[in-house]
């Protein structure tokens, strides 16, 4: 009785593995017979059509997340060869079909998948959760708000003092043009000590019209406010409060591709107006004669060497107009500009790009009782990432400062800064800034040279997406000829609120 029970048992195991058996075989039949019908006739394929898989089966419209497949039919359905796709329509769709702007269907997940370079839906994911801002129709709005706690001392005195800033762009996402607004503005209130407050505001707009393939349009504009520094040669002494100064800037350039020349012609113009000095008695002092308004055309050609090389040379020719003919002391100080500069610009991608330009420049007054105001002048740019998540910002500008100091024409200043920032983990970021200033005065008897060095350092922690802690710390010495140096040593915290 034992025997047959194990006989019977053993029989059906044979049995179970001969099934298994004929099983596999028919599976890899089924796999190994199209291949070799596709090699025995490689010259014959077969596109779907959009909106088709290979089994002649009509997919949904992609944008549709409502839209099934019978996966039924398809499987029952023969394609032109007249086998069935055991995969499935979806898994043999064609790039063709792919719609880059549709939804990611995991876009909530916080985990997203790897994605390869050439995914068409790696970008718009990207874009998505980095995609901040209020949508205001066609145009994204980012604004931001801040606060700060700051303490500076001076070689005069100490003071604290709340800044409160706002700060925000404004872009388009039109299919064709470009509009960018930004602006930031910023105002101090003393918490305890004495000195000056040092509010400022600026807005600046760009319209970039994409005219032709090879021809680019711009239309700028923009104001700025600031005040003058009581350190400043031009401060008034004794005032309580300085000038505020008020620029309002505007311009147009178009730039065109001729093969291997690249040519820019623009024309800007630029307004200057001052504000009256206070004093602690309450009494003001004019300063209306310094309101001028300046401009200036200039025209750029540039060479491709290669796609990374564009040498240039760039010429201007302005004037400048005050709106008194003569200032307090007596003097026309309106004057005619020139300007000429050669230079290379440099573009690998990503990693570094820039341009340095080294020329002259030279402003004749209306008076001939002051001598030309002219400088060798060294400006440009270099933005360089060594590595992921670390960015260096180099500049070099030279700017020629009319005075209004009787018989002094004005200053040339040089300025190098630089700036670094990297990311030490992905919500923590340092921040590094180097600058040195060079004031330099052509009569030099009857003003004094300054060199101002400027340092500092900054850690930005992102809270969450919406709110970040920033602190910082920043030394400035001033030193000028036959006068002793100035310090500033200011510290600060503060909170920022974004969208």
């Amino acid at each position: 009785m034992v025997q047959n029970t194990k006989t019977e048992a053993e029989g059906a195991r044979r049995r179970v593995s001969a099934l298994s058996a004929g099983l596999l075989t028919c599976g890899l039949l089924g796999l190994v017979v199209p291949a070799v019908a596709q090699t025995a006739d490689p010259s014959t394929t077969w596109t779907p059509l959009p909106g088709q898989s290979r089994n002649n089966a009509t997919l949904p419209a992609t944008g549709d997340p409502t839209a099934t497949v019978d996966p039924t039919t398809a499987a029952a359905t023969g394609d032109a060869d007249g086998m069935t796709d055991p995969l499935g329509a979806d898994a043999l769709a064609t790039d063709a079909d792919l719609d880059v702007n549709a939804r990611p269907l995991d876009l909530g997940r916080q985990n997203l998948r790897e994605t390869t370079l050439d995914d068409p839906t790696a970008l718009r994911t990207r874009r998505d959760l980095d995609g901040e801002g209020v949508h205001i129709g066609t145009m994204v709005l980012r604004p931001s708000i801040s606060e700060k706690l700051v303490h500076e001392r001076t070689n005069s005195g100490n003071r604290t003092f709340s800044e409160t800033g706002l700060k925000g762009t404004l872009t388009t996402d039109w299919s064709r043009h470009e509009l960018m607004i930004s602006g930031e503005g910023y105002w101090q209130e003393n918490l305890s000590g004495d000195g000056a407050t040092d509010p400022r505001a600026n807005i600046n707009a760009d319209l970039r019209l994409d005219l032709a393939d090879q021809t680019v349009a711009h239309i700028k504009g923009g104001y700025n406010f600031s005040r003058e520094d009581s350190d400043d040669p031009n401060a008034i002494s004794g005032a309580s409060v300085q000038s505020g100064i008020h620029q309002y800037t505007g311009g147009v350039s178009v730039e065109h591709d001729f093969g291997r020349l690249r040519g820019t012609i623009a024309a800007d113009i630029t307004r200057f107006q001052y504000s009256d000095a206070e004093f602690p008695d309450g009494t003001t002092l004019s300063l209306s004669d310094r309101n001028r308004l300046s401009g200036e055309l200039r025209g750029r050609i540039g060479y491709e060497i290669s796609p990374a090389l564009t040498p240039f040379v760039e010429v201007a020719i302005g004037k400048v107009n005050y709106d008194d003919r003569r200032d307090s002391s007596g003097y026309a100080r309106s004057a005619d500009t020139y300007a000429a500069k050669a230079g290379i610009a440099v573009d690998f991608g990503e990693k570094l790009k820039g341009e340095l330009g080294i020329g002259y420049e030279r402003q004749r007054f209306e008076d001939l009782r002051l001598d030309d105001l002219a400088a060798v002048t060294v400006d440009g740019n270099v933005t360089w990432s060594p590595r992921r998540g670390t960015d260096v910002d180099l500049g070099l500008s030279t700017t020629i400062d009319p005075a209004t100091t009787a018989g002094l024409n004005g200053s040339v200043i040089y300025n190098l800064n630089s700036k670094v920032q990297h990311q030490l983990r992905e919500n923590l970021v340092l921040r590094l800034a180097n600058a040195i200033e060079w004031t330099r005065y052509p009569d030099s008897a009857l003003a004094q040279n300054a060199v101002t060095y400027t340092t500092g350092a900054g850690l930005t922690w992102g809270i969450n997406r919406y709110l970040d802690l920033t602190t910082d710390i920043e030394y400035e010495r001033t030193e000028r000829n036959g006068s002793a140096s100035s310090d500033v040593l200011t510290t600060s915290i503060g909170l920022t609120a974004k969208r």
